[in-house]
């Protein structure tokens, strides 16, 4: 996890000064229990399909992932200077959690991963 106190100046500056949102609710919703819930994936880490046109930044497109893709198949064009991809390079699952969301669904935890 990012540490505002590590990170290099006028970033840290910058980031600490951005507002935080009131809420005026709890947004939750009741549902069935986890064991029988399809669960997906939703990321910010600019993640794609190798062969997908690559993201741009402040665009706000998307992409849709399969459940069945492997990592081999996922590419990362996330545009940041500041975002580092040592993790996703030795492993997806640090930004693109699908083989322990398959190990969840395979032990019962979850009901399912969504297509």
């Amino acid at each position: 996890m990012a540490r505002l106190e590590r990170m290099p100046e006028p970033m840290r500056s910058h980031l600490s000064k951005l507002p935080c949102p009131p809420f005026d609710k709890h947004p939750w919703v009741a549902g069935p229990p986890l064991a029988k819930r399809r669960v997906s994936i939703i990321s910010t880490a600019g993640i794609h399909q190798r062969g997908d046109r690559p993201f741009e930044g402040m665009t706000g497109h998307y992409r849709v992932i399969s459940g069945d893709i492997s990592a081999r198949d996922l590419v990362m064009t996330h545009i940041s200077t500041n975002f580092d991809r040592t993790g996703f390079q030795l492993d997806w699952n640090v930004v693109f959690l699908l083989d322990r969301l398959r190990e969840l669904a395979e032990e019962g935890v979850i009901g399912a991963v969504a297509a």
